[in-house]
């Protein structure tokens, strides 16, 4: 191995072991902990931490890209982490009661945050084709939809071929819709791409990614492909049920 690719090797497991550490902190401070640390700050110095992180998500949003809580750690909170806790939940009033957006942590696993437009929360408005990608992306939520929650890699591409959008092709208006597809909706979570185990050669299927559950209306989208069927949305048994049972959720 190079010089360069050992150096780079050892700079991600150190980021990656201070990413560790620093969740770490968080999760096992106690709440005395925190009143305690809390007092090394001023409220002007909170005010002025909150806006940067509100900033910082802000610009993240613009490209749909999810935000991490270590990268929030890392690169705003700094020395304020111990009192993450009350930025954060500062930072969500902020989101609502100024932008009327919602900060959603769709994975709390991994504690990973995309905002969504409180208004718009549970319906179509944002998803609808007006805008050429938000179209096509609308498209191959329908297919995986009405494949019951997965849709192999090929009937995607096949169906959207019919629409004379050919992956094996550079697109007028998405240039290059295989990377468009499998890259930047996956990482915006809007998709989920999967290897299909046990295939030879290898297949993906596509999923439904967390934002798209959260953004989008089932019921919604299945008015939309009743309507360009010229059926009634009850036509689809299963369907039906699932969107109607999400829709008692939201």
């Amino acid at each position: 191995m190079s010089q360069r690719k050992k150096a780079s090797a050892s700079q991600s497991k150190s980021q990656r072991t201070n990413e560790n550490e620093d969740e770490m902190t968080l999760s096992q401070m106690t709440s005395s902990q925190v009143l305690r640390a809390r007092e090394n700050f001023t409220s002007v110095q909170i005010d002025r931490k909150v806006a940067e992180v509100v900033q910082f998500i802000l610009v993240k949003d613009q490209k749909k890209i999810p935000v991490r809580r270590a990268e929030i750690v890392k690169h705003v909170m700094k020395e304020y982490k111990v009192i993450y806790s009350e930025v954060m939940n500062r930072v969500r009033r902020t989101f609502e009661q100024v932008f009327g957006l919602k900060l959603e942590e769709i994975d709390t696993k991994n504690h990973i945050y995309i905002l969504i437009n409180k208004l718009e929360a549970g319906e179509t408005v944002n998803m609808c084709p007006g805008n050429p990608k938000t179209g096509l992306l609308f498209v191959i939520l329908s297919i995986i939809f009405m494949k019951g929650g997965v849709a192999k890699e090929n009937l995607v591409w096949n169906t959207l071929k019919k629409l004379r959008v050919d992956s094996g092709e550079k697109h007028d208006e998405f240039s290059d819709v295989k990377k468009l597809v499998t890259d930047e909706f996956v990482r915006q979570k809007y998709l989920e791409y999967v290897k299909i185990p046990h295939t030879e050669p290898v297949e993906f299927e596509f999923r439904w990614g967390l934002r798209a559950d959260i953004e989008l209306s089932k019921l919604k989208l299945l008015e939309f492909v009743a309507e360009l069927h010229d059926q009634d949305p009850q036509s689809w048994t299963q369907q039906f049920r699932e969107a109607s049972a999400s829709e008692s959720r939201t």
